[in-house]
């Protein structure tokens, strides 16, 4: 029977490959069942450590995370340059594909974005808080509100 504060390599070995692999690194880390579809999405300031938090034992980890543990198949991970960077990767990765695993977002605060829609009469970038299809053209999104500013500054120079 294993310890119960360590796993064994074989109890969850598409995890225990990514923690061999993973750099100690920022970035966001995805965990896929057997058909490839994406069960849960998270970050990390350090892959490798946040990936081995996952090995530690069963006392420690939610039902729900034991249960995704066992459906877990195949753990890739997406380096990034800051945390923030991670940040928005993981939101956007979790927009897109809506992992059962994740928690629901439920503050319904977006970045902001800039949005510019070519079919009004004067076309002009005004901030927005998320992307619509509606066939505006959007850019971003800006983690801070500062940043986006300045860019917008910069555009109407």
């Amino acid at each position: 029977m294993p310890d119960s504060q360590e796993k064994t390599p074989s109890t969850y070995p598409a995890l225990s490959a990514a923690v061999a692999q993973a750099p100690g690194a920022c970035g966001v880390y995805r965990f896929k069942d057997g058909q490839g579809r994406v069960l849960y999405v998270g970050k990390a300031v350090n892959l490798k450590n946040r990936l081995h938090s996952y090995l530690k034992g069963r006392d420690k980890h939610h039902p729900k995370t034991l249960l995704m543990l066992k459906q877990a198949r195949q753990v890739d991970f997406l380096l990034t340059a800051t945390e923030r960077e991670a940040l928005i990767l993981e939101r956007n990765l979790i927009k897109e594909h809506r992992p059962r695993f994740n928690v629901t977002l439920r503050d319904d605060k977006n970045f902001l974005c800039l949005r510019l829609d070519l079919k009004e009469d004067f076309p002009a970038l005004r901030f927005v808080r998320g992307f619509s299809n509606d066939g505006a053209l959007y850019f971003g999104p800006y983690a801070s509100a500062s940043m986006a500013r300045e860019t917008l500054k910069l555009m109407k120079r």
